[in-house]
């Protein structure tokens, strides 16, 4: 049950980089919120491009407006410097915004032509307030608006050139209306960096999350294989010793259980390490299940402890990752009682209810009172093993001495019965 991810773009809406953040071209001349760093180096292609559309375009528009003075050195003068302030706008975005703004006012208030000077103030703002200035460009917009209403309609009188008029005031509504829209661009471009962002993070902590379950998966796959082998081994080689001299034969026997153990052991070890090597592949060799219930009662037997197995329920065929979890949960439950236990009787029940496949691990105790080894984990991984399918592990002493463990997994829809 393993989730897939699904490769960048893949998506069946939206253009193609909408998962990845930015087309390369919007990312340079952005900075996002989430305080990546802006690129090195000033701007100067598009500063220059900039300053070249201004100058050409004013000169444009001065052939038509002949109520306005004409493009002298001053005019050429403050153009530049209000493209040219633009260059700072990545480290400085409020000086930018400012000085764009304050270079378009002085050259309005010169009585110099209309025309593209706004375009510096527009990428000011917009480079401000993709910064997070966005108060900032607001008054450096509205400062320009009120300074160019107070020019058009009361100083034009004593600033030139002379003769002027009042500006109408569908020119003020057609300025106040440009300056709305800077501000709205600015502000949606805002906004989808911020989600952008958000994406961002969204993936990052979701691969962590992945990340995290399967390293726990490895863990637990390992804990309880190398546990329950380990176990069987160790009660093993204690016959071994404790017969090597008295018992040949018995002691032969043992250390034949001990190198199938280990064979086995070290089986389900390189398969771990396979999927870890080759991630995405198929395993070589099935995942183990219930139908593998007899060879763990055969093992328990061989380290001394009799299983009694009852099935009720019928007997039906179990989604791969359940059927993998409760092989496990019993295979941790027997060992727990082979370290931890001295009852020389366990019982294993297997009731598969309508929706749910219930698990029960009985022993007859008491606890040993010695010291078992392991790593105390057997009860956490069979929980962590539940919860990951929907299910809840019970554990506990009984009034009779000894213990049990009851696993409860959740069955999606109905599976076939099986022969």
């Amino acid at each position: 049950m393993e989730e897939q991810q699904s490769p960048p773009g893949a998506g069946r809406h939206g253009p193609p980089w909408r998962a990845e953040g930015p087309p390369p071209l919007l990312r340079r001349w952005v900075r996002g919120p989430d305080g990546e760093e802006a690129p090195a180096g000033l701007p100067w292609p598009s500063t220059v491009a900039l300053t070249v559309i201004v100058l050409v375009g004013s000169h444009v528009a001065g052939r038509s407006q002949s109520g306005r003075g004409p493009l002298d050195a001053l005019a050429l003068v403050l153009l530049i410097a209000g493209c040219a302030v633009l260059l700072i706008r990545r480290r400085h975005p409020v000086v930018a915004v400012f000085g764009a703004s304050l270079a378009a006012l002085v050259y309005l208030g010169a009585g110099y032509p209309y025309g593209p000077v706004f375009l510096p103030v527009a990428v000011g703002c917009f480079a401000a307030v993709i910064a997070g200035c966005r108060r900032q460009a607001w008054c450096a917009v509205a400062l320009l608006w009120l300074g160019h209403l107070l020019v058009a309609h009361w100083l034009y009188r004593w600033l030139p050139p002379r003769g002027d008029q009042a500006a109408p005031w569908s020119q003020e509504v057609a300025v106040a209306a440009w300056a709305v829209a800077v501000v709205a661009v600015a502000e949606l471009v805002r906004v989808r960096r911020e989600q952008w962002a958000r994406e961002r993070a969204g993936r990052a902590a979701a691969a962590k999350r992945r990340a995290e379950q399967e390293r726990l998966r490895i863990a637990r796959e390992l804990h309880d294989v190398l546990a329950h082998s380990i176990s069987v081994i160790n009660v093993q080689a204690g016959v071994g010793l404790a017969l090597l001299d008295s018992d040949p034969e018995q002691a032969r026997t043992a250390l034949t259980t001990i190198k199938s153990a280990s064979k086995e052991a070290l089986g389900e070890v390189r398969q771990v390490l396979e999927t870890l090597r080759a991630p995405g592949e198929a395993p070589r060799s099935p995942a183990p299940g219930l139908d593998r219930l007899p060879e763990l009662v055969e093992q328990a037997a061989s380290a001394g402890l009799t299983v009694e197995t009852t099935t009720s329920g019928g007997r039906r065929a179990l989604p791969p990752g359940t059927d993998l979890a409760a092989f496990r949960i019993v295979q941790e439950a027997l060992t727990n009682v082979v370290r931890h236990s001295a009852a020389r009787t366990a019982r294993v029940t297997i009731d598969q209810e309508p929706g749910a496949l219930v698990l029960r691990v009985d022993d007859d105790g008491p606890a040993s009172g010695g010291k078992a080894g392991g790593s105390g984990n057997g009860l956490i991984g069979m929980r962590e093993r539940a919860a990951a399918l929907g299910g809840s592990i019970d554990a506990g002493p009984l009034p009779s001495g000894g213990f049990r463990v009851t696993a409860r997994l959740p069955l999606a829809g109905h599976s076939k019965e099986t022969s």
